[in-house]
């Protein structure tokens, strides 16, 4: 049997379309707005193959297309949502319209910047967000205030903030600028505001964020604002295992836009 008629949850099936992310997914099953072969589904725990038609709000599920990723740069003062009922800026008003419908894998702040990947495959998002996959994420980090080394040290081990427990942190100081400081951070949790929570905690607000690498991938030389498509080859390479079997195979152009 081939990897496209194999059995898959009805929520796995709609990520891999593009139409959302799977927990997206089984929200819109929760509502009622999910369909397969005319029955209105109450459960997200239903198997599709491809011989049923899984329809959303009375209208087909997209035909899902080869999984695709995205390097984009993400200036500060931009937020990573679709859309803000306050109205600010988010990375959607900023990408390129000829760009597929894509999906950022984790999340920036507003006042973040750096390396943001996208992807129009709800599932490839999931298996990278898992803290299984323990990918780590590399950053530049501005705060102000003296820095004690070795409580950075410390991080190495864990800590505990307002409640709430983070894993190992890599942490040393890059150089000083003043009352400025620079370090360089690495971790693989990336839970909401990590970094400047614990920052702030020691007393250094941070004036600065720059993810400089998710994984294998690199920020690199990439402008603020751009987004360069990464080549199916190198998506193989570095992120085969978590590809789909009918994805995995696939190529696709690769492509840079401002």
């Amino acid at each position: 049997m081939s990897a496209e008629a194999a059995p898959e949850r009805v929520a796995k099936r709609i990520a891999r379309s593009g139409f959302c992310s799977r927990r997206d997914a089984e929200r819109l099953i929760a509502s009622g707005r999910v369909a397969v072969d005319g029955e209105v589904l109450s459960s997200p725990a239903v198997t599709v193959t491809a011989a049923n038609q899984v329809t959303i709000d009375g209208e087909p599920l997209p035909q899902a297309e080869r999984a695709r990723l995205f390097r984009y740069h993400k200036p500060a003062g931009v937020l990573t949502a679709a859309r803000d009922p306050a109205g600010r800026p988010t990375i959607y008003d900023r990408l390129p319209e000829e760009l597929p419908r894509l999906m950022p894998i984790g999340r920036l702040d507003m006042g973040s910047e750096g390396l943001l990947l996208l992807t129009n495959d709800g599932e490839l998002k999931r298996r990278l967000e898992l803290p299984a996959t323990g990918w780590l994420r590399r950053y530049r980090v501005r705060v102000h205030g003296k820095v004690e080394e070795a409580r950075l040290a410390r991080l190495a081990r864990g800590i505990r903030v307002d409640g709430f427990d983070y894993g190992p942190i890599e942490a040393e100081v890059d150089r000083v600028q003043g009352s400025n400081v620079w370090l360089k951070v690495a971790l693989r949790e990336g839970k909401n505001r990590e970094i400047r929570k614990i920052m702030e905690h020691f007393g250094w607000p941070v004036s600065r964020l720059i993810r400089l690498s998710f994984g294998p991938f690199q920020l690199g030389g990439l402008p603020a604002g751009a987004v360069e498509e990464i080549t199916g080859k190198v998506l193989r390479e570095q992120a085969g295992a978590l590809l789909g079997a009918d994805t995995s195979r696939r190529r696709g152009p690769s492509r840079r836009v401002r």
